[in-house]
């Protein structure tokens, strides 16, 4: 099974935390959109014949796209490949998008579950992240989408946010959990260079929450949603039972799959692809670049990737795919962290567990072979 990946990169306005490659404005959508098709064409024995299990609208702001033009991309990456077992076909939105008439093209363009970018439900919170929605637009979007049959939404809010911890972090569960979504993405802010909270960083005028509050707040968010039934079952993801995010797992799992469009990224287990990084550049036709993955590089990718997860490291599996040599050394500089609690060892399971999951990077970073 395998994944499909299509970047819509337009956006109407830059959040201030966003560094993914984007692009102001959808003068260029019908040639971008034109360009994928193409390159759907081009790239059709990408996947060695392995089904697509799962289809995902990225960006950008893919509810920027009208439903005609996303429906004829699904449809002809369907002539393309074998797209008959789809599980899973999921649209990124901003709430502010999602009108009626719009979640109905959705529907009949494909589309069966919604990635709603809503951040926070703190209108102050909303306007320092340039947001572009506010609170009420966003419960709206979320009824709306309900009301037009989508039974499947995610959600995304940003905790560690400097002035919005304590009653307006809880304000924003609050609302999350009253809307009884399915799924919800919660992610610490970062502030990255070339962002607008980093250009104000640099100037001095704005700074990240110390280690100690981004500890705090993880954990409460945590709490939270547990306690409200959410299974925490990767870093920054909850989901109810048989809701995880099929598309995402697929990036943990080490599963095939093909990115199209600008700065989409795609692997078919042994390289790596990524398009250029420039709409200009894409509709010219520049070739995407290429890296083979060494088993070194193979080996620490599977240990950064299965350590984000609930499910962490299956030591038979990694014996397997590795050899017994690498494995034996992995745990060997594994058992600082046991002891301290940070991973946990369950007969051939090692797992960080998920309430101490904000401290992965550390953990996997001691656990790479150098």
């Amino acid at each position: 099974m395998a994944g499909l990946y299509l970047h819509i990169p337009f956006c109407k306005r830059v959040c201030a935390y966003c560094d993914f490659f984007k692009e102001v404005g959808t003068a260029r959508m019908g040639p971008l959109v034109e360009a994928m098709h193409r390159e759907l064409e081009a790239r059709r024995d990408y996947l060695g014949g392995e089904a697509i299990r799962t289809r995902y609208f990225g960006g950008g702001t893919p509810s920027l796209c009208p439903p005609e033009q996303l429906k004829g991309l699904l449809d002809h990456a369907a002539r393309l490949f074998d797209c008959s077992v789809v599980e899973e076909t999921t649209l990124e939105a901003n709430p502010d998008d999602l009108t009626p008439d719009y979640l109905d093209g959705l529907r009949r363009a494909g589309i069966d579950r919604l990635s709603i970018g809503i951040q926070s439900f703190d209108d102050d919170c909303l306007r320092l992240m340039n947001r572009r929605h506010t609170a009420a637009q966003a419960v709206d979007a979320v009824r709306n989408a309900r009301r037009a049959g989508f039974a499947n939404i995610t959600i995304d809010l940003i905790f560690g946010v400097p002035g919005y911890g304590g009653r307006s972090l809880d304000r924003s569960i609050d609302q999350a959990l009253a809307l009884d979504v399915q799924h919800i993405s919660a992610y610490h802010l970062t502030i990255e260079p070339g962002t607008a909270f980093g250009r104000r960083m640099a100037r001095g005028d704005f700074a990240p929450v110390n280690e100690a509050v981004s500890e705090a707040e993880y954990a409460h968010v945590h709490e939270r949603l547990t306690a409200a039934g959410y299974e925490h079952y990767e870093v920054s993801n909850f989901a109810r039972p048989g809701f995880r995010a099929r598309h995402n797992a697929a990036y943990w799992h080490g599963v095939k799959y093909l990115g199209i469009g600008p700065a989409a990224h795609s692997f078919d287990g042994r390289e790596r692809h990524w398009n250029v990084s420039s709409v200009e550049a894409y509709l010219a036709g520049e070739p995407s670049e290429a890296e083979i993955l060494t088993d070194h590089d193979r080996f620490n990718e599977y240990v950064m990737t299965r350590l984000r997860t609930a499910e962490g490291i299956d030591l038979d599996e990694a014996t397997r795919l590795f050899g017994e040599q690498r494995i034996a050394r992995m745990q060997h500089d594994a058992e600082g962290w046991i002891r301290r609690g940070t991973l946990r060892r369950d007969g051939q399971r090692m797992a960080i567990p998920p309430e101490r999951m904000l401290v992965s990077d550390a953990v996997i970073e001691d656990l790479f072979e150098t």
